[in-house]
Formats: C-alpha cells, structure tokens, sequence
C-alpha cells in the first residue's frame, strides 16, 4: 500500500485547483489526485456549451496541459473510484480493491447526474451533461442522424442543451415539471425573457408538467407526460440536478446529508478530511449564513484554495463573493450573488432589448443581479450587493443613472 501527504479525491475543477494551490502555498509533500474520469483535468461548463456545438475540443478544454501534472510533481490516478473511506487508518479504499493512505485527504468529487426514475430511464440515447463521456454518447447520437430531441429540465443544464442542438439544427422540445424555467435560481423576470427566447428560436415549451415514462424497447422513441401526452423523440437530454458524491464520506461517519458539511475552513467532522465544490455543504456569508451547497466553477475553485491554505498553516475562513454564467444562443447571462430569499425585484432596462438587469432585494438590500448582455450592470451591480446597502427600487431601475453611483 502507497501513502501519500495528501490524496485528493477528483480531478475536477476543485480538485486540480487543490493541486495547483497547494503547491503554490509552498507545499512540498507528495499529492495524489484520484478520478473517475480518464482524461486530466479538464473544463466542465463548456460541455453544454462549446464542446456540444463543436466549437471547442478537448485541448482547449484542458485546466493545465497535461505535461503540467508531472511538472509539479503531482500524480494522476485516472479512470478509478474511491468506494471506501476509513479515517482511523487513514486509508481510502478504490473500486479495485487497492488501498491508498494519506495524511490528509481532500474530497473533490463533485456529484452524480440526478437520473430519471420513471420507467424507460434506462434506455439508450437518454443522456446526461455531466462529463466528457456523457457529451461524447451524445455527440454519437448527433453524428448517427438524431433529430428529434427532448430535454428534460429547465435549468440552466437543460436550457443550455437546448440552444445547442437548435443551434444544430435539431428539433428539441422542453419539458419542465414547474411552471417556469429558473423556478428555483431566478425570478419572473429573467424566467419569462428565457421561456420567450427558447420559442423564438424554435424550442416547444411543456411547462407545469412531469414526465410519466420514457417508450422504446432497447432505445428510446418517446416520453409520456404526466398528462398523457407522448412525444416522439429520438433522443432525451436528462438535466434534473445533480446528487452529492459523498456517499463514502457519510458511510465512514462525516456529518452531513445533502452533501457534506464542512466548517469555514472546509474541515469535514472527520479528522484531516476536508470537502470542496459542489459537494460541500457550508454556512455562506453571503447567503446570510445559511448551510448551502454551490454548484459553481467559482465555489470550487475558491474552497480548493481554502483547504490548501489551512493544510499549509495559513487557515482563512471561506468568504469568496459568488458569481455565475450561463450563454445561450447570443445571450450572456453574468450573475453576481445569491437571489435566495429576496423580498422584491427590480427590472432595469427592457428586455424585448435583449439587455437588461434584474436586481434581487431582501430588507432594502441588493443581494443579486442577473445582467443579460449588459455588462456594466453586471460589474457596477456587484459592487452594490458587496457593499450591502439600501438603495431605492426607483434609482434601481433608472437606465439614466449609474448602479455605481447609488452606493
């Protein structure tokens, strides 16, 4: 059995953004890097995006070339899973059977695609966008002719496969159990402008309604909704969320259900492990201290950074500003904080423009702001959710003055 100084469970972008800071911190142990993935490292938003429409392929996806690993003196184990963790002897158990010790662990591992559980869910050409090997069955599918798709899922998984595959020419129709898109991260608002956009460019929208089962013998030829309906397809694009890979984090005794909970520093309850990215449920400062789980490229590279730091000395607690991205045909959507729990919206700008601002509001506050192709709003918007002050709705959605005047 191999023993390393710190073992890190998946190489996504928390993951390598451990690596990569350790080692600028000053750490000179040996690092192991764990992953079920067979490629290094790589980028993982532009699969629904770039990668899907062809438009950026796996070298330009790469968080570092891969020469870089071996560089920095750290080593790669690809293509392997971690089913076990035992942290009285600090060992971490693979799907091989093989056992690996650290002196401190770093678990990475993201999540798993939340999967359908209705009946057909498992047929061929139902797909995921997780990982590089989900995008690739699908881009298989696209390749052998499939033109009818349903994407099932109206977030921002689901709305960005959308605008790809019309983009591709496909025929896609979209199907959501609540009755907008965005029901759980946006308001009316932004909802509304999206669903409006999608039908412009051709998706058919199923709002307010579930799916029943997936039709077909060894692959799927149909989804049935919830109101009997059944729609044709020769492909279903799966976007339902994702569940926590913490299964043996819990199993060997770390607190925690919908994920992991981890202090300010990113400690699990388990001596010398830390948790990071989208598995990690912490209190947020900027959610007004409520324990969360952050599904972003920003959260999982800013807690790698803090559980390097506190593993080299330097503990700081966790207080990165959130911030999001979403492009979707020629639409750039930038958003700065957390609309959870806001108490009113202001609508700055007129989005038959296709550029405008929403701004989220709890007690007089700026807690968040969608911007769409609007930049400046976007950068002066922040500033305002930073500062947390209380500024008037009706200077809020005045285009004639500057959000960075409000302050």
């Amino acid at each position: 059995m191999t023993r390393h100084d710190v073992v890190i469970v998946g190489t996504g972008h928390g993951g390598a953004q451990a690596a990569i800071a350790l080692r600028q911190q000053g750490f000179e142990g040996s690092i192991l890097m764990i992953g079920r993935d067979r490629l290094p490292p790589y980028e993982r938003p532009p699969l629904s995006k770039e990668y899907l429409a062809g438009e950026k392929p796996l070298e330009r996806l790469l968080i570092r070339p891969e020469a870089f690993w071996a560089d920095k003196q750290i080593e790669l184990m690809l293509g392997e899973s971690v089913t076990k963790v035992d942290p009285m002897a600090h060992e971490v158990q693979l799907s091989s059977g093989e056992r690996i010790g650290y002196e401190r662990l770093i678990w990475s591992a993201g999540g798993d695609a939340r999967r359908l559980s209705c009946p057909g869910s498992h047929l061929d050409g139902v797909h995921a966008v997780r990982d590089m090997r989900d995008v690739d069955r699908l881009l298989a599918d696209l390749a052998a002719g499939a033109q009818r798709f349903v994407v099932i899922g109206g977030g921002y998984i689901g709305l960005e496969a959308a605008a790809v595959l019309r983009k591709l020419g496909r025929d896609v129709v979209l199907v959501e159990a609540e009755d907008r898109v965005l029901n759980r991260v946006a308001g009316e608002d932004l909802s509304n402008f999206y669903q409006a956009e999608h039908r412009r460019h051709g998706v058919d929208l199923r709002l307010g309604v579930g799916v029943e089962r997936l039709t077909g013998e060894d692959r799927v030829t149909g989804v049935v909704l919830a109101d009997g309906e059944e729609i044709a397809c020769d492909a279903v694009v799966v976007g339902i969320g994702i569940v926590p890979a913490v299964g043996p984090l819990i199993a060997a005794g770390a607190a925690g259900a919908n994920g992991v909970e981890v202090s300010d520093n990113c400690h699990t309850s388990l001596e010398q492990v830390y948790a990071i990215g989208d598995c990690a449920a912490h209190s947020n400062p900027w959610a007004d201290g409520a324990v969360i789980r952050l599904e972003s490229v920003q959260n999982a590279h800013d807690m790698a950074t803090t559980a390097a730091k506190a593993i080299c000395g330097d503990p700081q607690p966790y207080n990165a500003f959130p911030w999001f991205w979403s492009n979707q045909y020629d639409l750039r959507l930038q958003t700065a904080g957390l609309s959870m729990g806001y108490d009113k919206t202001v609508l700055r700008g007129d989005p038959a423009e296709r550029s405008f601002s929403v701004l989220y509001l709890k007690d007089g506050k700026v807690i968040a702001v969608d911007a769409v192709n609007r930049t400046k709003d976007y950068v002066q918007g922040r500033k305002l959710v930073e500062a947390r002050v209380e500024v008037d709705p009706a200077d809020l959605a005045d285009t004639e003055k500057l959000l960075k005047d409000l302050r």
